[in-house]
């Protein structure tokens, strides 16, 4: 386990990658979310835990999370230090793959993933727990419960498809500068079930520019004003505060009140701030190819920004090609809080163009 994956998202630093993002992100007062999301993970295999060998990492790395969850893990790689690096996860996953374990079961994101296959290439099956803050690789389960179920399943026999998956990852300096530079590294072998293992995030197709615009033009049409709007990161949102004049942090949240910019590339905290005791509409756009709407790349819009707005106020845009290249699987959410997923799931209106909406199921896994 990487217990600082995704450590930089509800602060506001799109990532956790370097020694400096991570002191920054612990003065800004942020919490690991990693290792709940492990033992959310570990909770699923549990009723095995009798008849599998654990192998893990000491203390942090995994080692606590697999004792809390009642496993009497073998713990490997003991010259580990307190604050870890991706040389630990390297060293550990070469270890594992010289003792063959059956499946490499690790919690991260997309940089954890690189590390993985630098040290395991494709000798051993992978699987990875979402956690990190962004998530572009397809070597991730789609939340940390639906990775403890594929891995009882592929443990236990019942599902035995290995697919080869992408290694994807973004480079975080250029992501905080709202650029946005994505290089494949690899692939590698995953179990594979259709409806827990999440694609590949997929951008939008050229030529739907058009769609954007109308999308735009309706939301502004109807805004209420004495209404906070925080509008989630994305090209599908950028529009939306072009329309309104005002400058979009890309890769950021930010929040318009009466049509006017309140703030610019927030963290939880102020948006806690900025919208307490107010009305708050949230206006977020559905990931390309995943379908996520929540708990990729916007964690900023946490559990307690949600309940504070609550589900009638959920705007959800998409162009019909972002749609489409769903192929008819529901919209996602995993935003680390059981509950806000539940309520959030059911069937939500997604804007598609002026004047259009189709309905979607949401789904948390």
């Amino acid at each position: 386990m990487n217990p600082v994956a995704g450590i930089g998202g509800r602060v506001g630093l799109k990532g956790s990658d370097g020694k400096e993002i991570l002191e920054r992100a612990l003065q800004l007062g942020a919490v690991p979310t990693s290792p709940m999301r492990a033992i959310q993970a570990l909770e699923r295999i549990a009723p095995i835990r009798d008849a599998i060998d654990l192998v893990t990492c000491p203390h942090d790395m995994g080692e606590n999370e697999a004792r809390q969850c009642g496993f009497a893990p073998k713990v490997i790689c003991a010259t580990i230090e307190e604050r870890t690096t991706p040389a630990d996860t390297i060293s550990a996953a070469k270890e594992m793959s010289k003792l063959q374990v059956v499946l490499l079961f690790f919690a991260g994101g997309d940089g954890t993933a690189r590390d993985i296959y630098e040290a395991v290439d494709q000798s051993i099956p992978v699987l990875g727990i979402p956690a990190g803050v962004k998530i572009h690789s397809g070597v991730f389960a789609v939340t940390p419960r639906s990775a403890g179920d594929l891995a009882l399943m592929y443990l236990q026999g019942t599902q035995t498809v290995i697919r080869e998956a992408e290694v994807m990852d973004i480079d975080e300096q250029a992501f905080r500068e709202n650029r946005v530079s994505a290089r494949l590294y690899g692939y590698l072998r995953v179990p594979y079930e259709k409806t827990l293992v999440q694609s590949a995030k997929a951008g939008t197709a050229p030529g739907e520019e058009s769609a954007a615009q109308a999308i735009a033009n309706e939301i502004v049409d109807n805004m209420q004003d004495d209404c906070v709007y925080i509008v989630g990161p994305g090209t599908t949102t950028r529009p939306i505060m072009e329309r309104l004049g005002l400058k979009k942090t890309l890769l950021g949240v930010d929040v318009v009140y009466n049509r006017q910019l309140l703030g610019s590339d927030l963290d939880e905290s102020r948006l806690l701030q900025l919208t307490s005791g107010k009305k708050i509409r949230i206006v977020v756009s559905v990931i390309g190819s995943q379908g996520f709407i929540f708990g990729r790349g916007n964690q900023q819009i946490s559990p307690e920004v949600i309940r504070r707005a609550g589900k009638e106020n959920m705007i959800v845009v998409a162009t019909p090609g972002k749609l489409a290249s769903l192929g008819g699987a529901p919209l996602l959410v995993d935003t680390g809080d059981i509950n806000v997923d539940k309520n959030l799931s059911g069937y939500l209106h997604v804007t598609t163009g002026y004047g259009r909406r189709a309905t979607y199921r949401v789904e948390s896994k």
